[in-house]
C-alpha cells in the first residue's frame, strides 16, 4: 500500500483532514506522521478554536482529544526511530528535517504539505515526492473514484458534532473551492453519475 507522510499544514485545516484520513480509512494509501507533527497540530488546532472563541480550557481538550483519537484509529502511522536522520538533509528550515527522516522511516512515497517551497527537489531522498494536499487527493481519488467519494459520504454522516451539519455536496463545494480540489471533485462527483 502507498505510504504518505502528512504535514502539519496539510493537517490543520479540519475538512481537508478529515477527507485526507477519510481517503485512509477508505484504503486508499498509508498515512504517516511523527510525533513532532502532531505535537505541532495539537498547538495549531488549540490556538485554531481558541481564535474561533472557543474557552482555552476547552479547546486544550479537544486538541488533546483530537490527537489521541489519531493516535487510536491510525495506531500504526506515528513513525519512531526517525530522531537519528534529523538534521542530515540540509533543507532550508531546520524545523521541517524531522517530516523528511519520518518518511525516510516510514519508506513513504510522498510527503504532503502545503510548503512545497522547504521541501526542495534537490535535498529530498530519492523515491519521495513532495507533494500539494490538492495534488495528492488528485492523485489518490484517480485510482478509486467510488471509494474517495464514500469518505466524502462518511464525512457528511458524522458532520454536524461541533458545527453545522454538511451535505455530500457542501462538502465537494468546500473542497473544491475552499481547498482547491478541483480535479479529485470532478472525478468524485463523475463517479457519482457513473
Amino acid at each position: 500500500m502507498f505510504t504518505a507522510t502528512l504535514d502539519t499544514s496539510v493537517l490543520w485545516p479540519s475538512l481537508q483532514r478529515d477527507f485526507l484520513l477519510s481517503l485512509a480509512v477508505e484504503g486508499a494509501y498509508r498515512p504517516t506522521w511523527s510525533s513532532a507533527i502532531l505535537d505541532e497540530l495539537e498547538f495549531h488546532e488549540e490556538a485554531k478554536l481558541v481564535k474561533r472563541g472557543i474557552p482555552i480550557a476547552e479547546a486544550a481538550s479537544r486538541a488533546a482529544t483530537l490527537i489521541a483519537a489519531m493516535r487510536r484509529e491510525f495506531a500504526d502511522a506515528e513513525v519512531e526511530g526517525w530522531e537519528p536522520l534529523e538534521g542530515t538533509f540540509g533543507l532550508p528550515d531546520p524545523d521541517d528535517e524531522h517530516e523528511v527522516a519520518a518518511a525516510v522511516i516510514a519508506g513513504a512515497g510522498a510527503i504532503v504539505t502545503e510548503n512545497l517551497k522547504d521541501f526542495p527537489a534537490g535535498k529530498i531522498p530519492p523515491g519521495i515526492q513532495v507533494l500539494s494536499a490538492r495534488e495528492f487527493a488528485k492523485n489518490t481519488v484517480a485510482l478509486n473514484p467510488r471509494h474517495a467519494l464514500a469518505a466524502v459520504q462518511e464525512i457528511a454522516s458524522r458532520s454536524g458534532r461541533y458545527s453545522t451539519a454538511l451535505t455530500v455536496e457542501e462538502i465537494l463545494d468546500i473542497l473544491r473551492d475552499r481547498y482547491g480540489m478541483i480535479e479529485a471533485v470532478e472525478m468524485m462527483v463523475e463517479a457519482t453519475s457513473a
